[in-house]
C-alpha cells in the first residue's frame, strides 16, 4: 500500500499527521537511545537535535550560530535555553515544555540563555562559563554530576568551561543519530509530503527549462514553487548544466543554458523540519547519444541498488553494485565521494545510514523497516563533459521498500524541445517541422 500524502491543513474528517504524537515519540526514542548509552545526559547545540528533543524552532536563520542549547538527562524532561524572547514564546505556546511539579522546582523547560555567538562575544564576558554553570547545576540537581555528558557539537570555549566545571565531556552525537535512525509513521508522512512538494517544483522547472535561461533563474523558479506550497526553508537548489556537469561542482552559477546541454538539479528543502535530497537530470533541446548512454548507465546503477533494499540487507550489499571510483575517472573513493552515495534523510539531509564504498564495505550497517534514505548515482558521459545524476528517496518497508520521489526518472527527459525526434534520433529542422505540422493537422508544410 502506498504511503499516504495529505494536504497541509488540519481537518476533522480524516486522521492525518498527529504532531503531539510526533513530539512524544521522538522524545521517547531519544530517551531509549540515551538509556542504552553510558551517558548521564546529552547536551545539544545542533539545530536538528534541539528540534528533535524539544520540538522548538526559532527560524532557519539560527541554524549556523550555535546560540541555543538544550539538555536531556536520564529519566528527565528536556530543558532548552533559548535566544532572548524566544524563551518567553515557548513558555506561552509550547505546553509540552511545562514541567511544573508543585515542588518548587523550575516551572518550565523553556528558559532564557545564550551561548558565545561563535566567538562574537568578548572572551572575557563569561558567556561560556555561564553556559557551563547552567549545565553543571542541572546535572547536580539530578544526581548526575559524576556521569559522562554527551555533547553533539560545541565551541572550544564552551567545551573548556564544561571541563573546568569537572564535567566529563564525550561525544553525544551518536546518541542523537541512533534515535533518529528509524523514523516514526508521522516522520515518514512528513518526509513524503516534502517530496511531493519537490515533485511539483520539478514539474514547473521542466516546463521552464530551455536554452537562454540561467542556472540561478532555475533556482528562483524552484524556490518560489516550494515557498508558495508552504516550505519552511529552501536549503539549496543545486543547478548544474553543460560542461559544469563533469566534474560536478556541487554549486549553481549564473551560466546560460545552451541547446544540447545536460542539466541536473538537486532540490533540498524543509517541510516542518523534514528535508529532501532529490536529483533529476534533463537534456535541454535535444539529447546526444553520449548523454543518453550516460543516463541509462546511471539509471541501471540506481535500479540495481533499489532492488536490494529490504530489512536485513546491508549498506555493503548496496554499494557493491556501484562502480569503483577508478571506473569513472577518479583516483580513489575519497575523490569520488558522494557521487555513488546514500544517506539517511530526516531533520537533516545526511543522517544514518551512510552508503559509500569509502566506508560501507568495511563498516556495513543493517537496513531496518522505517529507515528513510536517499540513494544517488552519477555517470560521466563519453563526450568528456556531459553527465547524468539521479537520486531517489526510499522508505524501507516490511518486505522491501517504497520510492517516495515521484517525478519521472526512468528515462532521460528532454526539456525546452525545439525539434521532434523519431526513434530517438534528431531530425533536421524541415523534418521536425513536417512532423509538427502533421500532428497539428496543417499538412506537410
Amino acid at each position: 500500500m502506498a504511503i499516504h500524502t495529505y494536504g497541509p491543513n488540519a481537518v476533522d474528517w480524516e486522521e492525518r499527521i498527529d504532531l503531539d504524537r510526533l513530539r512524544g515519540q521522538r522524545l521517547a526514542r531519544l530517551h531509549e537511545s540515551l538509556n542504552r548509552s553510558a551517558l548521564g545526559a546529552v547536551l545539544s547545540f545542533d539545530f536538528a537535535n534541539i528540534r528533535y528533543m524539544t520540538a522548538t524552532h526559532i527560524g532557519t536563520w539560527a541554524m549556523d550560530k550555535l546560540i541555543r542549547f538544550a539538555l536531556l538527562v536520564r529519566d528527565g524532561e528536556p530543558v532548552v535555553w533559548d535566544f532572548g524572547s524566544a524563551a518567553r514564546h515557548h513558555q506561552l505556546y509550547n505546553p509540552w515544555l511545562d514541567h511544573s511539579d508543585g515542588k518548587g522546582g523550575p516551572p518550565t523547560g523553556a528558559r532564557a540563555g545564550i551561548s558565545t555567538l561563535r566567538g562574537a562575544f568578548h572572551p572575557d564576558a563569561g558567556i561560556a562559563e555561564d553556559v557551563a554553570a547552567k549545565i553543571a547545576t542541572e546535572l547536580r540537581d539530578h544526581g548526575l554530576a559524576g556521569e559522562p555528558l554527551g555533547v553533539d557539537v560545541a565551541e572550544m570555549p564552551v567545551l573548556a568551561a564544561l571541563r573546568a566545571e569537572g564535567i566529563d565531556v564525550v561525544d553525544g552525537q551518536q546518541v542523537f543519530l541512533e534515535a533518529r535512525r528509524i523514523k516514526t509513521g508521522d516522520e515518514i508522512a512528513l518526509l513524503t509530503q516534502a517530496c511531493a512538494m519537490v515533485d511539483a517544483a520539478y514539474e514547473e522547472l521542466y516546463g521552464y527549462l530551455r536554452p537562454g535561461v540561467r542556472e540561478n533563474e532555475c533556482v528562483g523558479v524552484v524556490s518560489k514553487v516550494l515557498y508558495d506550497l508552504g516550505s519552511e526553508y529552501v536549503e539549496g537548489v543545486n543547478a548544474i548544466s553543460g560542461e559544469r556537469c563533469s566534474p560536478h561542482p556541487h554549486v549553481y552559477s549564473d551560466r546560460l543554458v545552451r541547446p544540447g546541454d545536460p542539466a541536473f538539479f538537486d532540490i533540498l528543502h524543509s517541510h516542518l523540519g523534514y528535508r529532501t535530497c532529490y536529483y533529476r537530470t534533463f537534456a535541454v533541446g535535444s539529447a546526444s547519444r553520449a548523454q543518453r548512454d550516460a543516463y541509462v548507465r546511471c539509471r541501471e546503477y540506481m535500479d540495481e541498488a533499489i532492488a536490494l533494499v529490504r530489512p536485513g540487507a546491508t549498506t555493503a550489499d548496496v554499494v557493491r553494485v556501484w562502480p569503483r571510483a577508478e571506473e569513472f575517472g577518479f583516483a580513489d573513493e575519497t575523490a569520488a565521494f558522494a557521487l555513488q552515495y546514500g544517506h539517511g534523510v530526516g531533520l537533516s539531509i545526511w543522517e544514518k545510514p551512510i552508503f559509500s564504498r569509502l566506508v560501507s564495505l568495511d563498516h556495513p550497517e543493517v537496513l531496518e523497516e522505517g529507515m528513510v534514505f536517499a540513494l544517488e548515482t552519477y555517470w560521466p558521459a563519453a563526450d568528456g563533459w556531459s553527465a547524468a545524476r539521479i537520486e531517489e528517496e526510499l522508505v524501507v518497508t516490511a518486505d522491501g521498500c517504497e520510492v517516495i520521489t515521484k517525478f519521472p526518472a526512468e528515462e532521460l527527459l528532454v526539456a525546452g524541445r525545439k525539434y521532434w525526434t523519431v526513434g530517438g534520433e534528431l531530425n533536421t529542422r524541415r523534418e521536425a517541422q513536417s512532423h509538427l505540422n502533421t500532428a497539428r493537422g496543417d499538412g506537410a508544410g
